[in-house]
């Protein structure tokens, strides 16, 4: 069901839900943004790995008051990890490198499936304030605690695809998220053409659900579904409740949406 888009001197291929015509219960109109995301990434995963014509079906069929029932996958397009979680997932990638190469088997192979952003944010303590260089100093204090932990990171990111590490000192991780790696339309490379899509996550942070304010569909999980999620494996949903939510009037100055 891909189409294809022409830019310019380049053409990029997308899903449109309109294809699905009259399979969609309630009318595409009607449907809620979170679920169109989630229609549109069961649906350009469709016939690959655990996704199904039948997931499809069973999304499309959404409508309001039927959630919790009809179980789908989901793959997001990317993994938001902070140092505090994210070295426990660098060790598990690494120790499965080691485990290939026992086999007899090629470590490089292991890699993250799903891009994954590794932001350093946990580890910053505040011990010179109210001067000038305090910055500089604290962090250089932060690299000098915790120098094992980052030469473990630095080396993560040469060795692995699929893994960018943002040094400390650049902010907080949903702060860096929202302004540096949210694309809200991702691209990707698949089969040789490039495809684009919603821009959807997961992370490891309770806070991941700021990067909505932004439209990009995120929320916080366990390091374990974070690393399923790295090698390839979709998280298992089912239909969901929607609240909408009616604001009116206008926002103060200086108050943003995130």
């Amino acid at each position: 069901m891909g189409h294809t888009l022409r830019l310019d001197d380049t053409s990029v291929e997308y899903y449109p839900l309109a294809a699905l015509g009259n399979r969609i219960a309630v009318g595409l109109e009607r449907l809620p943004y979170t679920v169109k995301v989630l229609l549109e990434n069961v649906l350009r995963h469709a016939g690959t790995g655990a996704f199904t014509a039948e997931h499809v079906a069973r999304l499309a069929a959404w409508e309001p008051g039927r959630s919790g029932d009809g179980e789908f996958p989901f793959l997001p397009s990317r993994v938001l990890l902070q140092d505090f979680t994210g070295v426990p997932v660098v060790v598990d990638l690494a120790a499965m490198r080691d485990a290939v190469q026992r086999l007899g088997g090629d470590p490089a192979r292991v890699n993250p499936v799903i891009p994954a952003d590794l932001v350093i944010d946990h580890s910053v303590q505040v011990d010179v304030f109210g001067t000038p260089t305090a910055f500089q100093r604290n962090v250089a204090f932060e690299y000098e605690r915790n120098r094992e932990r980052y030469l473990l990171l630095r080396w993560a990111q040469r060795a692995f695809d699929n893994l960018r590490v943002v040094p400390p000192g650049t902010g907080i991780v949903h702060q860096v998220n929202l302004e540096y790696l949210a694309t809200v339309v991702a691209t990707r490379s698949i089969d040789g053409r490039t495809t684009a899509f919603p821009d959807t996550l997961v992370g490891t942070d309770s806070h991941t659900t700021m990067i909505n304010g932004l439209g990009v569909l995120g929320w916080g999980v366990g390091g374990i579904e974070a690393e399923a999620v790295l090698l390839g494996q979709p998280i298992y949903l089912t239909r969901p409740e929607v609240v909408g939510v009616r604001l009116i009037g206008a926002l103060a100055d200086g108050v943003t949406a995130t």
